[in-house]
């Protein structure tokens, strides 16, 4: 049974000529962390802002613990949906300690009980040494596990953070991502979490919601998208891929294409004319007698692999891509060389 449901929302701007949400609709479980997905101006954070109350649909309405929170007769105060929100700058106040900001939101309660709340939530994200510090004292990592023990600490029915990670760097990023998830899942709290970085959604959420103007692309587990990308736009959106134009062969598991016939993890189930496939480049692997072959006219080195662009030989491909492949870091690669490889089903995709 969903917790949060949002049935054909639409947000409409007068200044706009097509909607910034169109036709929404999403079931979100108690205690999943979700994450909408997707490129500026795709309508994700006017998604979140419609939860928060920051925002009215134009149409659509939005039920949170079987609770009617928008309709076309009903807009609950953002103050009454029991939501916790983390700002992408934290919002902290710099003239207040740590503990008082988290105390800022539980205004109704009684100060006793505001202390003893303000020690619960610092213990959960492990700050409980830095009550009496300001928040100028703290690292950016500490300050973002501040914002979400003051979203947590009124006791919410959902957490909503928008772009929780883009004011890190790269070592802190991947740090906070295992900590903000450790944080919600000991805390059961049911989150929503808007990111245009498909690394940051894939290692926080159970599913994935891709979204490009204004519309639902895909919903998803991370893994399951990743390697079943529904359409074009999700399979690049999510990953480096290889897209290739094809015919289906009888068989329903073959497709020929200009590199040659290219196999289908498993059978599809109709029988298609041109089809598109996606294959990632890590499902192609470099082999010494390999059933592709081609030049490598591009050598980009990534740390964890080399990305290797191959361009087949095949005089009909002269117009086509090269072909991106990820090689180990250990094997010498140049510009010029002569490569055969062989493709991997499991990284194969049929989509839209």
């Amino acid at each position: 049974m969903s917790f949060i449901q949002l049935d054909h929302i639409t947000k409409s701007f007068s200044d706009a000529g097509k909607p910034a949400v169109d036709k929404l609709s999403l079931s979100i479980k108690e205690g999943e962390i979700l994450s909408l997905l997707g490129p500026s101006g795709c309508g994700k954070t006017t998604t979140l802002r419609m939860i928060a109350g920051f925002e009215n649909p134009s149409a659509g309405s939005i039920h949170i613990d079987d609770a009617v929170v928008v309709n076309e007769n009903r807009v609950l105060p953002p103050e009454k949906r029991g939501i916790g929100m983390v700002f992408q700058d934290y919002a902290l106040f710099p003239h207040m300690t740590i503990e008082k900001n988290i105390m800022f939101g539980l205004n109704k309660w009684k100060k006793r009980d505001k202390k003893k709340r303000a020690a619960e939530v610092l213990e959960l994200v492990e700050l409980e040494a830095y009550a009496d510090r300001y928040p100028t004292e703290l690292s950016g990592g500490q300050q973002q596990r501040v914002a979400l023990a003051r979203a947590l600490a009124p006791k919410p029915h959902v957490v909503l953070m928008d772009e929780p990670f883009s004011n890190l760097d790269a070592g802190l990023r991947e740090k906070m991502r295992f900590d903000v998830t450790n944080i919600l899942r000991r805390a059961n709290i049911t989150a929503i979490i808007v990111t245009h970085d498909q690394k940051d959604a894939f290692a926080v959420s159970d599913r994935v919601v891709v979204m490009n103007e204004g519309v639902i692309q895909q919903i998803a587990a991370p893994k399951e998208m990743y390697r079943c990308p529904k359409n074009c736009f999700v399979a690049q959106f999510v990953g480096k891929t290889n897209l290739l134009t094809g015919q289906m062969d009888h068989d329903l598991k073959s497709i020929h294409t200009h590199i040659g016939k290219v196999s289908l993890p498993e059978e599809s189930k109709q029988q298609l004319e041109k089809v598109t496939l996606s294959i990632r480049p890590e499902g192609c692997m470099l082999s010494e007698q390999g059933d592709y072959c081609g030049r490598v006219e591009r050598v980009t080195y990534g740390g964890e692999y080399q990305e290797l662009h191959v361009k087949l030989n095949d005089d009909s491909a002269l117009t086509q891509a090269p072909m991106v492949i990820y090689a180990p870091v250990e094997q010498d690669v140049e510009i010029g060389t002569i490569v055969s490889f062989d493709i991997k089903p499991e990284l194969v995709a049929l989509v839209e």
